[in-house]
């Protein structure tokens, strides 16, 4: 069993920078790949980045790549997304998701883990 908490989440102007925490309880952190999705109002939720259990692997989607690096620190059972040169577009809630191994399907998987979600807003 894996709880996650998102956190950092608000509101930015674009090009700010903003760092997302997923904080995780549960002994197991450290064997799930966890992934970074994002909603926005009215849109379907899209894929924004992964990490695998130890770090070695991590997957981002084109929209983010080379300004939303992802990290974990298995010790502190919390991987962090660090956003860069934040756009309007960037502005969505963003969840956490730990799954056994890296998977982009934005649907919830059977096995997977959810937290509740932290606001971005990105201001022109």
């Amino acid at each position: 069993q894996v709880q996650l908490v998102e956190s950092g989440g608000g509101l930015v102007q674009a090009g700010d920078s903003l760092r997302l925490s997923c904080a995780a309880s549960g002994r197991t952190f450290s064997s799930y790949a966890i992934h970074w999705f994002r909603q926005a109002p009215g849109k379907e939720r899209e894929f924004v980045a992964a990490i695998s259990w130890g770090g070695g692997r991590k997957v981002y989607a084109d929209s983010v790549k080379g300004r939303f690096p992802i990290s974990r620190d298995n010790a502190k059972n919390t991987v962090y997304l660090q956003m860069n040169s934040l756009k309007p577009e960037d502005t969505a809630v963003y969840y956490c998701a730990a799954r056994p191994q890296i998977l982009q399907v934005v649907t919830a998987q059977a096995d997977d883990y959810w937290g509740q979600g932290t606001q971005v807003t990105v201001s022109s």
